[in-house]
């Protein structure tokens, strides 16, 4: 299907550079205040104010009213802890938006997070021209900054579905219950090609082949977005990380510092088109609001260029090829990755297509550098108007200059069983039956069952990374059901015994179920050979599998962002799921291995048979996987 997209551009290769968490020390320079921010709210008066003109009218109205320091503001997005200590700074500064920016999740209710959001907008309409901001956040598999809010299964599941239509749906309750928060935009969908499973962020694509991520990117735009921005169920969607990300070449250093997420993509220009940049065409065709630069870098042959500098990929093809009229905003400090010099930084990112830079915390220095960029000539006024252009447009079109405050009249459903239900649907589309001997799988739900592993009765483990914090946590916040508790939901005359390192004896049982799983991570720190996350079976859940599979007719379920290193440990095992990770819904895992529902998923990405077969794709030469790409067996 990838080889059959069309060729897209001209250019290759990409480097991620990871997010670096905290930057806490500010290097303050000038305080930067916007003119006339003193001077109380909009009067009410402007043809920018009147919401029966075409937006395009209002946009140029507003622009040509606006200084270039308000102009500057609006391209600005801070991280709230950056900014909470002084939150008049959104006022004084003009600053066009704020995100939250992976932490732990700041507020236990959807009421209490549009409190916060109010609170910082009502600085922002206490301005000359009354400019609402825009509040971003990661809900990248549901709104997982609320504890009560549902928690979809991570894309590379949501692609072992093959079911771009119920992806769109999981993204509608996103939207939903992100907005109804007072949140107005998403930095999702990802629409990676992830290339080598060694890369910590694999589990946030939709597979290795460009044609997954082709179908998908469509109706996920659309899910966020609705037919409507202006509604309290409709979030701004991110098109991300253009272009490349899941391209990045892994390689290792002396000092064995494993560069994969922070690599970069060496490829034809024929072949980062056909593998990496279809998905954006997709997305821009659905209208998708915004796309987020990677911290990658392209080298076509003439060395790596940051794609956060690369006026080709930005505005050549992106603005201009594909005809994107959203906003494309900076990864997190992505900016900074281009050059020490921070006014040299500045100055390309802005140049080559930047529109909003996530800074995300010294908005002091940038903006004031970016203003003497402008006043000596380095950045031009017209490349200013037209980048805040771009960001009103959409601020216009999600309604915020007439409904700048939080609805938190959809704050009820957030979490609710109506949500839940899509969630479980989309968890069990995603389980992927690998073997099956003896059709031991499904089971009739009277058996005694022998339940261990570390992702049995783990809500952080089956939800993993971007859940309630950007690495995600062995115990999050979050609500759900584990598969543990779902095994006992959906097979309630079961007779089931748990013992995660399985030391009860396993006598009497007629059948084990062993849940291994990888600990939760996220991009950078999720790298194989970075740290602890190796890809490879625990000796713990290696000891249970042992134990129980040893003993008994057993079911082994894995629990993980990507394949792992499972073949050592398939002696006895009679049946094989890959359940990715599914997400708050334990009970979606459950419901094919009791029948309720066929297994029915299929491969995303090519199960490798040991680590360093990686990278492993379709159409590799002597392609020898352990479980080819779109492999699954089906049960009735």
């Amino acid at each position: 299907m990838g080889a059959s997209l069309p060729v897209l551009f001209r250019r290759p290769a990409i480097l991620w550079s990871a997010l670096a968490v905290a930057v806490a020390a500010a290097v303050v320079t000038v305080l930067l205040v916007v003119p006339g921010a003193d001077d109380g709210p909009a009067d009410g008066h402007g043809d920018y104010l009147d919401a029966s003109l075409p937006i395009d009218e209002r946009v140029a109205d507003l622009v040509d009213r606006m200084t270039i320091e308000e102009k500057i503001g609006q391209m600005t997005q801070v991280a709230v802890p950056a900014i909470e200590a002084n939150p008049a700074h959104v006022r004084e500064y003009g600053i066009g938006s704020l995100l939250n920016g992976g932490s732990e999740a700041l507020h236990e209710t959807p009421e209490a997070w549009a409190a916060m959001i109010d609170g910082y907008q009502a600085e922002a309409l206490d301005t000359r021209l009354g400019i609402p901001l825009m509040y971003g956040i990661d809900a990248v598999h549901g709104n997982t900054a609320i504890p009560s809010a549902v928690v979809f299964p991570h894309n590379i599941g949501l692609g072992a579905a093959h079911d771009p239509e119920l992806a769109g749906r999981a993204a509608e309750v996103t939207a939903a219950e992100t907005r109804a928060a007072g949140i107005h935009w998403t930095f999702a969908p990802c629409v990676c090609v992830a290339r080598d499973n060694r890369w910590g962020r694999t589990y946030e694509s939709y597979g290795e082949d460009p044609g997954i991520a082709f179908e998908y990117a469509g109706p996920v735009v659309e899910g966020y977005q609705g037919d409507d921005l202006t509604a309290n169920t409709s979030v701004l969607a991110t098109a991300k990380h253009y272009v490349g990300d899941g391209g990045t070449a892994y390689t290792s250093s002396t000092t064995d510092d494993y560069l994969i997420d922070q690599g970069v993509t060496t490829l034809t220009e024929d072949e980062l088109r056909t593998l990496h940049l279809a998905p954006f065409r997709a997305a821009v065709d659905a209208g998708v609001g915004s796309v987020m630069a990677s911290f990658s870098s392209t080298d076509l042959g003439d060395g790596p260029l940051k794609v956060h500098a690369d006026e080709y990929l930005l505005t050549d093809v992106l603005k201009g090829e594909l005809g994107f009229d959203g906003f494309v905003v900076s990864d997190w400090q992505g900016v900074d990755q281009i050059s020490d010099d921070h006014a040299e930084a500045v100055r390309a990112a802005i140049n080559a297509g930047i529109d909003m830079v996530m800074v995300p915390f010294e908005y002091q220095r940038f903006t004031s550098t970016l203003l003497s960029e402008v006043e000596s000539g380095g950045v031009s006024e017209d490349r200013i108007d037209d980048a805040v252009s771009r960001i009103l447009t959409q601020k216009f079109a999600l309604g915020l200059f007439e409904q700048p405050y939080a609805d938190t009249s959809g704050a009820a459903e957030v979490g609710s069983d109506a949500h839940r239900e899509v969630a479980r649907e989309a968890a069990a589309a995603s389980q992927t039956l690998l073997r099956n001997d003896g059709d031991l799988l499904p089971l009739t739900g009277q058996e005694s069952i022998y339940v261990a592993g570390s992702g049995a009765d783990s809500i952080g483990r089956q939800a993993g990374g971007w859940t309630a914090s950007w690495q995600g946590s062995i115990d999050p916040p979050t609500h759900g059901t584990t598969i543990l508790a779902g095994i006992e939901e959906v097979a309630p005359d079961a007779a089931v015994t748990f013992s995660e390192d399985a030391s009860a004896p396993v006598d009497g049982a007629d059948v084990g179920i062993v849940v291994v799983a990888e600990d939760p991570y996220a991009e950078g720190v999720g790298d194989a050979g970075a740290g602890e996350h190796d890809m490879t079976v625990s000796e713990a859940d290696a000891a249970a599998v042992d134990t129980v599979c040893g003993a008994i007719d057993c079911v082994v379920i894995v629990v993980s962002g990507r394949p792992i290193d499972i073949e050592p440990h398939l002696d006895g095992v009679d049946a094989l799921v890959a359940a990715w990770l599914p997400g708050s819904e334990g009970a979606g895992v459950a419901d094919p291995l009791f029948g309720a529902v066929p297994y029915d998923g299929r491969l995303p990405v090519s199960w490798p048979r040991q680590l360093e077969d990686e990278p492993l794709n379709v159409g590799d030469p002597d392609y020898d996987p352990l479980f080819a790409y779109g492999f699954g067996l089906q049960t009735a």
